[in-house]
């Protein structure tokens, strides 16, 4: 009846890709998440698949990017990204300790140890009823500051401190208050999320301050090539304009290299900022929240790297300026320079029209004086021959008639060359 769009289911269940399901109390999960680009696509599916086989579950599909599988004591979540790839490893049971014996635990260590990419992110996830002191909490998190708050309208209370402990994983601590199924799903995965975008955040962070001095050191470089420009003694335009253009290569090979970096930055954490709303936190006394942690600590490296990417913005546009000046001004003087050579051929050419009349003049006097010289003799003949005529008289009386006759003739030939070239 209607010509379907060949992408619309694909769009339409693009709302449901991540579901993240739900989980009751008490529940522990453990998530990694490595950083593994879409060249290494093809071994993360194979190394996923392999998981599968292990525990016979159905591998996902070629172009499927979420999975969820049940396996014996444990559940696996599986989350394909552009840049990295996570795996939630959840299990729903009682414990005594929150983070002692993880779910990670149950996981083979020779499939771990050849996962694709690089490990970004660790975090064990402890989740119960249970009513805890201050002090019980603290030891948890071996004693260190810690950062919390009341989420999900009161029903949830968080606790976390932002630290790599001695298995190298990070801790967070929920006390379910009333939860339902799918709100402690939704809570467990936003905070994953928040702890997972916001390192992949953070890769900008290094390479922003690596670029500082590269950027300080072209700003410097750049405002002495202008300072030179505006000096009247400087005329070494060429060295200069050289300058300004490997300028503009270094300027422009930086930012080929960060844009990508920085933009990717910029919607993770965007996506933290998100997560982070939706959090609904309320403060714990005494505790600074989630969120206030976040842009106090999040925000300045964010802030960073905007400023490194608008400083090579600025000065690729400094640049391009800078150079269009000074090609105005070499074009300016090629101009002069052009405009006086031409006044030179000018003058050249009137003098070479000038040597060329008093050529010509010459030349009608030497023509006329040869070809007089021929008549004289003709005359001779004539006279030797018995007519009777006067030979000197008759070559006087040739002179002007000749002249006459070659100077017509020379300004007859001057006359259609000039037509020609018209």
């Amino acid at each position: 009846m209607f010509v379907e769009h060949p992408q619309r289911v694909a769009l339409h269940n693009e709302i449901h890709a991540r579901p993240f399901g739900g989980v009751q109390s008490p529940a522990r999960c453990s998530c990694i998440a490595f950083q593994a680009g879409e060249e290494l696509d093809a071994d993360v599916r194979d190394h996923f698949k392999g998981f599968c086989q292990r525990y016979s579950l159905t591998p996902p599909a070629p172009d499927q990017k979420y999975y969820e599988g049940q396996c014996d004591g444990f559940a696996v979540i599986w989350e394909r990204h552009a840049e990295f790839t996570v795996y939630v490893f959840k299990r729903q049971a009682e414990f005594d300790h929150p983070f002692d014996d993880p779910v990670l635990n149950l996981i083979p260590e020779d499939w771990l140890a050849t996962t694709p990419g690089q490990l970004l992110v660790g975090l064990h996830i402890a989740m119960d009823r249970e009513d805890r002191s201050p002090d019980e909490i603290s030891r948890l998190f071996d004693h260190n500051g810690l950062t919390g708050g009341r989420v999900m309208g009161g029903t949830a209370m968080v606790w976390t401190d932002f630290r790599l402990h001695g298995d190298g994983f990070g801790r967070i601590l929920i006390r379910d208050q009333g939860l339902e199924t799918l709100q402690a799903g939704r809570l467990i995965q936003r905070l994953k999320e928040i702890e997972v975008y916001r390192m992949m955040a953070l890769l900008a962070f290094p390479l922003a301050h690596c670029a500082t001095p590269k950027v300080s050191e072209i700003d410097t470089r750049l405002s002495v090539i202008t300072a030179e420009m505006a000096s009247k003694s400087h005329t070494d335009d060429e060295g200069a304009l050289q300058k300004l253009t490997d300028l503009a290569a270094q300027t422009e090979e930086m930012a080929a290299s960060l844009n990508y970096r920085f933009s990717a930055a910029r919607a993770y954490y965007r996506i933290v900022q998100a997560r982070l709303v939706e959090l609904r936190e309320d403060r714990i006394e005494g505790l600074q929240t989630i969120t206030e942690f976040m842009e106090r600590r999040l925000a300045p490296a964010m802030r960073t790297c905007q400023n490194i990417g608008d400083r090579l913005e600025v000065l690729s546009k400094r640049v391009a300026r800078a150079n269009n000046l000074l090609r105005t001004r070499v074009d300016i003087l090629l101009e002069a320079q052009n405009r006086d050579l031409l006044a030179s051929m000018d003058r050249r050419v009137k003098l070479q029209l000038r040597l060329q009349q008093t050529v010509e003049g010459l030349s009608v006097a030497a023509i006329t004086y040869y070809a007089v010289g021929l008549l004289g003799y003709l005359f001779k003949a004539i006279k030797d021959a018995g007519v009777p005529i006067n030979d000197r008289l008759a070559t006087g009386i040739a002179v002007p008639v000749v002249l006459a006759a070659i100077w017509l003739s020379m300004r007859r030939i001057k006359n259609a060359l000039h037509r020609d070239e018209g």
